[in-house]
C-alpha cells in the first residue's frame, strides 16, 4: 500500500492518501486544510479515489471536505454520533477564532457491515470514542491477511492520547476504546495517527505514559 501524508497550518493534522499499487485505486481520510496537497498527489499518482473517510467530525479533520468531495466525485462516510459536531464546523472555526466554511453532509455513516475496498485493500472500522462521540479507528489491510495497518484519528498519538477537553470528548472513556479497540493488536501493527509521527503498538504499550496503567 502506497501512504502519502500531508500536514498544513494551523493545526498542523495528517491527511492521508492510501493507493493500491497494482489497480492505482485509493482512499482519502481526514481531509483538511492540506486537501490541495491531496489532491495534486491523487493526479500526480493518477489514482482513483474511492472514498473519503473520516476518523472524527473535529474541524481539522474536514474543513477540506467539500473540495476533496469535488475533486473526487468520492462518498463521505462518518460515524453517526459526530454529525452534531460535523454540523457544527462553522462554530467549532469561531471557538478558535477561525472562519471556517461550512461542509456539504457526509453521504454515509459507518455501519456494522461496512467494508470499503480500493484495489485488494479492504478498510473495516471500529468506534473508539472518547476523543469525540464518534471517533473511529480504521484497520485497512489486504483482503483475506491478518496484518493490518491502524490510522488512529486523534485517538492515540506517539507517546501521547488524543484530548478530551473539547465537547464529547470523556477521558474514561477514551483511555477504555484504547484498551479494548486497539492494545488487542500485536505489537508490531503500525499506528498512523492523526497528529504527528506513526508509531506502533508495542511502542505504545511500553511506553505511552497514559498506558501504562492499562496494559
Amino acid at each position: 500500500m502506497l501512504i502519502s501524508t500531508f500536514t498544513a497550518p494551523p493545526f498542523h493534522k495528517n491527511g492521508y492518501l492510501l493507493s493500491s499499487e497494482t489497480t492505482r485505486d485509493a482512499v482519502v481520510i481526514d481531509p483538511g486544510d492540506e486537501v490541495e496537497e491531496v489532491i495534486a498527489a491523487a493526479a500526480r499518482l493518477q489514482v482513483r479515489v474511492q472514498a473519503i473517510l473520516l476518523t472524527h467530525a473535529h474541524l481539522d479533520h474536514i474543513t477540506g471536505i467539500s473540495r476533496a468531495r469535488s475533486a473526487f466525485a468520492a462518498s463521505v462516510y462518518l460515524h453517526a454520533a459526530d454529525l452534531p459536531l460535523y454540523r457544527a464546523v462553522v462554530q467549532q472555526g469561531l471557538m478558535f477564532g477561525l472562519t471556517v466554511e461550512p461542509q456539504p453532509e457526509p453521504d454515509l455513516f459507518y455501519e456494522s457491515d461496512t467494508r470499503i475496498r480500493f484495489g485488494e485493500y479492504e478498510v473495516r472500522w471500529r468506534h473508539a470514542p472518547g476523543h469525540s462521540p464518534g471517533s473511529v479507528c480504521l484497520e485497512i489491510g489486504r483482503g483475506g491477511e491478518a496484518a493490518r495497518r491502524l490510522f488512529v484519528g486523534d485517538v492515540l498519538f506517539a507517546g501521547s492520547i488524543g484530548r478530551t477537553d473539547l465537547p464529547g470528548g470523556d477521558y474514561q472513556t477514551l483511555i477504555g476504546s484504547i484498551r479494548t479497540v486497539l492494545l488487542p493488536f500485536p505489537d508490531e501493527t503500525p499506528v498512523y495517527p492523526g497528529h504527528g509521527e506513526p508509531t506502533t503498538i508495542g511502542r505504545e504499550r511500553r511506553t505511552n505514559p497514559f498506558l501504562q496503567e492499562t496494559t
